[in-house]
């Protein structure tokens, strides 16, 4: 193969490379906008008070049909070359132990510029008055006001789904699919930052308010960029599937428990 010919095949393969992943990270991000879309309409459609975007509560049920759906595309992508999604994102039982303490230290480490980014963000928002505004910024304005027995009700379907569907829907789709498909066409840079970005954006709708939804994408950016580092330099994703799972259930635990320790809210 010449020179021209092997320039040529490269670029074919990165521009091939970036399309399949632009689809799989804009096809997630469409997909929880318009999921997140609906439930704020459904809640609306049955006389509750919302807005969008809605609660964390609604946001988590309505990703529920989304992360199935991503589980399901992702195993068919990964089938059409021969491989498994168990494949895709490294489980191995006798392994769990090990990648179970991966993943309290990946947490530990990504939480650095997550918090870093949520404050840097909070000051350019608010200056001085950044960590009194904090009370204000991260509490949703409205809530749809559901019966205590149906909050708590909501509240354990999302503890109970969440955390096993998300995490590896995620990583599978951001870390294994999108980012894999730009490093093997030769771009690691863009096979971290890409993903990072459209994980970023995807949290815009789970913030409760148009400040929140700044800080959110721009922590969240940073958090997605350390996950695509950890996943490039580890080649296994599930340390980051089993630290991004105890987030999303300490995240989540509250929604079950509140509606019960302050039952006068709902």
């Amino acid at each position: 193969m010449s020179v021209t010919t092997a320039a040529m095949a490269t670029s074919t393969d990165g521009a091939s490379g970036l399309r399949e992943a632009l689809l799989w990270c804009a096809a997630r991000v469409v997909a929880v906008a318009l999921a997140v879309a609906a439930a704020t309409a459904l809640v609306a459609a049955i006389g509750l008070e919302t807005a969008f975007p809605p609660t964390p509560l609604i946001a988590s049920l309505a990703l529920i049909p989304v992360n199935l759906i991503t589980l399901w595309a992702v195993r068919r992508r990964v089938r059409r070359d021969g491989g498994t999604l168990r494949t895709l994102l490294g489980f191995d039982r006798s392994r769990l132990g090990r990648d179970a303490l991966w993943a309290v230290l990946w947490i530990a480490v990504l939480y650095v510029p997550f918090c870093l980014a949520v404050v840097g963000t909070m000051f350019a928002l608010h200056g001085a008055d950044a960590f009194d505004r904090f009370e204000t910024v991260f509490v949703p304005t409205v809530t749809p006001g559901f019966p205590t027995a149906v909050a708590v009700v909501l509240g354990l379907v999302v503890v109970a789904t969440f955390a096993p569907l998300n995490a590896p829907a995620e990583e599978a789709l951001f870390r294994g699919v999108a980012q894999g498909a730009l490093a093997r066409a030769g771009r690691p840079v863009l096979a971290v930052a890409l993903p990072a970005v459209a994980f970023g954006v995807q949290h815009l709708f789970f913030a409760p308010g148009p400040d929140a939804m700044v800080v959110y994408a721009v922590a969240f950016l940073f958090w997605g960029i350390g996950s695509g580092l950890i996943a490039a330099r580890q080649r296994r994703l599930m340390p980051l599937v089993l630290a991004h799972a105890l987030v999303n259930l300490l995240t989540t635990l509250p929604a079950a428990l509140l509606p019960l320790l302050i039952p006068e809210a709902s």
